[in-house]
């Protein structure tokens, strides 16, 4: 890397120090809200996370909201209408209201995953393997939601953009393998020790970077 390239590498670095310094406060009132979440709240999380592929958050939590209404958990609702509703449109909404009506008879089994003294990378595992519809970035972002994250990375296009943007990454990957996801994750947590800012508060800052909101 010449001069030039160094310096430059050098402002981004600090303005995304400076404005991690500006909203610090913000993103870790939010961290702090996941890691309190009564575990009632857990399964509308879960079915959160299920929608949010290919789908904008704004419709995801808008069909959330209408599933609690509904006491979804509880009742016998076909979800499908929901997601194909063009005012909250969930792509993939067969798939994904197969998976939500799927994980009402895993609950309990997710809950005692949820409860074991496992690390986070092994719960993630567990829920990838287990868990019809959630991949490494979704079991991730669950995690993230209930606050038992303890530093994975969730690899969406947001973050994805940044790390090339800052230098972590020279291209934009095609599709994330177990091995590529993995090892960008390990990229991710070197760039978060060098520039002294923890991951899951980096993790926001690009969100929020990216969006205008700390959202979940």
């Amino acid at each position: 890397m010449n001069r030039q390239s160094q310096r430059k590498q050098r402002d981004l670095w600090n303005s995304l120090r400076q404005l991690h310094a500006e909203r610090r406060k913000a993103i870790q009132r939010r961290l702090g809200e996941f890691a309190n979440l009564p575990t009632s709240e857990y399964f509308y999380e879960l079915a959160y996370c299920l929608m949010t592929p290919q789908t904008s958050a704004e419709h995801a939590d808008r069909v959330v909201q209408a599933l609690r209404r509904l006491a979804f958990e509880r009742e016998a609702i076909d979800p499908e209408p929901l997601l194909r509703d063009r005012r909250n449109y969930i792509r993939f909404h067969k798939t994904k209201s197969r998976n939500l009506v799927r994980i009402k008879q895993q609950f309990p089994e997710i809950l005692d995953a949820i409860a074991r003294s496992w690390s986070p990378g092994e719960l993630r595992d567990w829920l990838v393997r287990n868990v019809k519809g959630l991949g490494y970035k979704e079991a991730t972002h669950f995690q993230r939601n209930i606050g038992k994250n303890g530093g994975l990375a969730i690899l969406d296009r947001h973050i994805l953009r940044n790390l090339k943007r800052y230098g972590v990454l020279r291209s934009l990957p095609a599709t994330l393998s177990r091995k590529r996801y993995f090892a960008i994750e390990r990229r991710f947590a070197k760039f978060s020790e060098d520039i002294g800012i923890p991951l899951d508060e980096l993790d926001l800052l690009f969100w929020s970077m990216e969006t205008g909101e700390i959202r979940k």
